[in-house]
């Protein structure tokens, strides 16, 4: 079977809890991507999305100078690295989520995995994972 680790994205920038979201909102753009982890040191406390930014930041009209740790959103799902691949697919399906880190032994940051390193390792079930997790959801209105 193969494990996560063999398919995650390794490398990945993380930014601190104290960052702004303009900072982390540039970061994003930098490295062309939509979702930061939110660490102290190599630790994972959450996690900061391109959408986090407009919903709970620009829309709630937030200054660009308020912190991640502010509008982070916690508690952050995640898998470790040696869990098997068909395993976080499932649970990316149940929550509907289309990125998670990932974590070692000792709940440090080693990667990322997302719908586009599912879909290089995938043998044909990427399209019920994407369509699992491109499944609209009830506002939380």
């Amino acid at each position: 079977m193969t494990q996560v680790a063999e398919v995650m994205t390794r490398g990945v920038q993380s930014i601190a809890p104290s960052d702004t979201i303009r900072r982390a909102a540039e970061l994003m753009d930098e490295l062309n991507v939509g979702a930061l982890p939110v660490c102290e040191g190599e630790r994972l406390k959450a996690l900061i999305t391109d959408r986090d930014i407009v919903v709970r930041a620009v829309s709630a009209g937030k200054d660009a100078s308020c912190t991640v740790q502010e509008i982070a959103s916690e508690p952050v799902e995640w898998c470790r690295e040696t869990d098997e691949i068909e395993s976080a697919m499932q649970r990316m399906e149940q929550l509907q989520i289309r990125r998670m880190p990932v974590v070692d032994s000792e709940g440090k940051l080693v990667g990322m995995l997302a719908l586009g390193d599912i879909a290089v390792y995938s043998d044909g079930e990427v399209s019920s994972t994407i369509q699992a997790i491109s499944t609209p959801s009830v506002p939380d209105r």
